[in-house]
């Protein structure tokens, strides 16, 4: 017996779905339970020995077992109701591994950028960018013109930029 998967959808999807909704599953899980019937006799069709002789009576059965899994894992299931704020809290908001990994990468990076950096432009770049000074005390501290710390400072950001775009 040849199993035409596409007509049997056609011909029976409907009423698997409508059995499926009257034994008090919603619309979407009734879906999925139709869908999952097709795909298991597509992944697994009934040998030919099995003596399938009505295609519409195995594929309920297959729907009807599936909707007892369904149902038994929805009552080993524990629902609780959270508000939005609640549900917020939940989340972790820790990075991810692969956040992690990249970030130390472009450390990395960053810390041999600066390492190449002539001394005068790396000290204004450190003085700026990490020790919070504006660009008028950075020139201060180094003995420079504001105009030349800022093309120092303008300087080592396209450098560290261009090393980090090499990643």
């Amino acid at each position: 017996m040849s199993w035409d998967i596409p007509t049997l959808f056609r011909r029976h999807a409907k009423e698997i779905a409508r059995s499926l909704r009257r034994r008090g599953l919603s619309a979407e899980t009734a879906a999925d339970i139709t869908q999952d019937t097709f795909v298991r006799v597509l992944a697994s069709p009934p040998k030919e020995s099995a003596g399938v002789h009505n295609p519409a009576a195995y594929l309920f059965r297959i729907s009807r077992n599936l909707r007892i899994d369904h149902q038994r894992r929805e009552r080993l299931l524990v629902r609780v109701d959270l508000s939005d704020t609640e549900f917020a809290e939940i989340a972790d908001h820790s990075p991810t591994a692969e956040t992690i990994v990249y970030d130390r990468q472009r450390l990395a990076l960053t810390r041999a950028a600066l390492a190449e950096l002539p001394e005068r432009t790396r000290r204004a770049f450190e003085l700026h960018r990490l020790g919070e000074l504006t660009i008028a005390e950075t020139a201060q501290a180094i003995g420079l013109s504001t105009t030349r710390t800022w093309i120092l400072l303008r300087d080592a950001y396209e450098h560290i930029d261009a090393r980090l775009n090499g990643l």
